[in-house]
C-alpha cells in the first residue's frame, strides 16, 4: 500500500460502494477520519458523501487526555479549514459544531472477516462507539490488513462492515 503513489491510492477508494452507501442514507451525518500515513483513504468518501446529501464530521480532540468527539467539516475539499490536533492529525477547528454521527467510518491496523478490528491502541473509537451504540461503524482498509484472528477484548466494539478495494466484509448476524 505504501508503494502506491498517493494519487493512485486516492482513486482506489474514491466512493462508498452501493451496499455501503445505502447504510449511510441521505440526510445522515457521517463521521470519517482524515487519513494519516498508510491508512486507507477516506477523503474520496467524504467528498462523495458531501456531494450526495450527507453531513460530514471528523474526530476532534480538545487535548490528548480528552474524549474523542466529532465536529462538522462543511467543506471536505478544504484542508485549510482544519488544524493539527493533539494527536498530530488534522481536525476541524474548535468553533465547529459538535455532532453525533449516525455512522462512523473508522481506520484500522487490522481486521477479521467477521468485522473485528484492531486500532492503534488508544481505544478512542471503541469508547466513542460504546457511548453511541446506535451509530453504525464501518471500517475502511487495505486487503492486506485482513487477519485470520485478532485478540478481542470485552471493550472492543465490532464493526457492521469493512470495505477494502476488492471486497465488502459484513458482520455475521
Amino acid at each position: 500500500m505504501k508503494a502506491l503513489p498517493q494519487t493512485l491510492r486516492a482513486l482506489i477508494l474514491n466512493r462508498p460502494p452501493a451496499p455501503i452507501a445505502t447504510m449511510l442514507p441521505e440526510g445522515s451525518t457521517v463521521g470519517l477520519y482524515h487519513p494519516a500515513g498508510a491508512e486507507a483513504p477516506a477523503l474520496g468518501w467524504a467528498r462523495w458523501l458531501s456531494e450526495n446529501g450527507r453531513r460530514i464530521a471528523l474526530p476532534f480532540f480538545a487535548a490528548r487526555d480528552a474524549a474523542m468527539e466529532f465536529r462538522t467539516w462543511s467543506n471536505p475539499w478544504d484542508d485549510e479549514a482544519l488544524e493539527v490536533g493533539p494527536w498530530r492529525t488534522l481536525q476541524p477547528s474548535s468553533p465547529e459544531e459538535r455532532v453525533i454521527p449516525d455512522a462512523v467510518i473508522v481506520p484500522l491496523v487490522a481486521f477479521t472477516a467477521d468485522c473485528h478490528r484492531l486500532g492503534q491502541g488508544g481505544g478512542h473509537y471503541d469508547r466513542w462507539l460504546a457511548a453511541n451504540p446506535d451509530a453504525i461503524a464501518i471500517g475502511l482498509a487495505w486487503d492486506c490488513q485482513l487477519a485470520e484472528e485478532l485478540p478481542v477484548e470485552a471493550h472492543d466494539q465490532p464493526l457492521a462492515a469493512v470495505v477494502t478495494p476488492t471486497r465488502i466484509y459484513k458482520a455475521h448476524d
